[in-house]
């Protein structure tokens, strides 16, 4: 038996008007989810446990079996370790995004976050722009390193931790209230405008009508994590296939592999083929027992609040990795057992993650059809099956 995870980032969402009363998933034409619906057992699952922030880092260790109240240390760490970053005991990671705030107004306070992502900004542009925060900010006790689009890294040595605020739970709204107490961290928030609002990059990016990055955003502090290995937990070999830090980092700290694939991007338009054509080599030809293929776009679009984008989004994961993935195992003759679930909501109403429980579908290739003809929100709280402790799915996956 092989073991998939197709994790769908913030999928899970909110009726809305506009389409009829329906979520987006429940909009969205999805003839390979429907058709594995009716062999799968379909419920609802909370993976951000009570008390706790409803982020990405959170809710993905909840799905890969962690109880994230035991094993969550902060989320810059964990993709700390996807790109090298340096650690120390005493060190503080945060997450250092590059975000487009508005410039009309002549205080730094008074001026609101637009884009969370700088408009999905390609790696290399924010790589540029990075480097020019580094020349001017990076002292003995402050390192930046890069990372993917819009997420970087700033590790404070021998730093503290403190509560602060993710963009994406801002948008639109006045900053002031929200900047570092740190007067460090503050001052170099404050500098940062100043540094990347003329910048080239930038005003190439305006002329061809796209968001600048035009700031620094520091957030998601923490410490050096402890996972422990996923192949000892549970007795399978695991990769990851993610674009994202995070995911990769989450990797790194579970002793799994990761997968890296031509064009992955986090986005909408990323390489959803290539995603699953690596998932089913992973699992029919070099070895493994276990892949988790995670997808950042529904979550995006999520943010970016377009309905429309995030059912596209939703469409081309079943069209170009759910249908192919299962499709190609049943080929190969691949006994198989697959899970399908986002992480956490995404609403496209309100902008940010919820903690809301989502619905999950969890197919068996040797099961007959008995089940139900879609898979949604609808479905998942009409079967009753519901579970509380989200890290324990994992074990139902592997039948443990």
């Amino acid at each position: 038996m092989k073991y998939i995870v197709i994790l769908c980032d913030g999928m899970a969402d909110e009726p809305l008007e506009m389409l009829g009363g329906r979520t987006p998933l429940e909009a969205s034409r999805t003839p390979n989810m429907d058709l594995l619906a009716q062999s799968s057992e379909i419920g609802m699952v909370r993976t951000v446990p009570a008390g706790m922030a409803p982020g990405s880092d959170t809710a993905n260790l909840s799905v890969l079996g962690y109880d994230p109240q035991k094993y969550y240390s902060g989320r810059s760490p964990l993709e700390a370790l996807s790109i090298g970053a340096e650690l120390g005991d005493s060190d503080v990671s945060f997450r250092c995004n590059l975000v487009t705030l508005s410039e009309e107004e002549a205080r730094y306070g008074d001026r609101t976050i637009l884009d969370h992502s700088s408009g999905e900004i390609s790696t290399e542009d924010a790589e540029v722009l990075l480097n020019a925060l580094k020349e001017e900010l990076e002292t003995e006790g402050y390192t930046f390193y890069a990372g993917t689009s819009y997420r970087h890294l700033l590790i404070w040595h021998n730093g503290r931790t403190m509560e602060l605020t993710a963009p994406h739970d801002i948008l639109t709204r006045k900053i002031g209230e929200y900047l570092p107490s740190d007067p460090v961290l503050r001052d170099m928030m404050v500098r940062s405008y100043e540094i990347l609002k003329d910048h080239p990059i930038n005003v190439k990016r305006r002329a061809e009508g796209k968001n600048p990055a035009n700031s620094a955003w520091f957030w998601g502090a923490g410490t050096r994590p402890a996972l422990t290995s996923f192949e000892e937990k549970n007795g399978v070999r695991g990769v990851m296939i993610s674009a994202v830090d995070l995911l990769k980092g989450i990797a790194v700290g579970a002793g799994m592999h990761n997968i890296l694939v031509d064009g992955a991007n986090g986005g909408l338009h990323t390489n959803y083929t290539g995603k699953g054509q690596a998932a089913v080599k992973a699992l029919t030809e070099d070895g493994y027992d276990f892949v988790y293929v995670h997808i950042e776009a529904p979550d995006e679009m999520g943010h970016q609040g377009s309905a429309e984008d995030k059912i596209r989004a939703i469409e081309y994961i079943d069209a170009q990795v759910i249908g192919p993935v299962a499709e190609a195992l049943d080929r190969a003759g691949v006994d198989f057992r697959m899970l399908v679930m986002p992480d956490h909501p995404t609403p496209v109403r309100v902008r940010t993650h919820t903690s809301d429980p989502v619905p999950y579908m969890l197919y068996d290739s040797t099961k007959k059809a008995t089940g139900k003809d879609r898979y949604c929100e609808k479905t998942g709280r009409e079967t009753g099956q519901y579970l509380e402790q989200g890290w324990k799915l994992l074990d139902r996956l592997l039948e443990k």
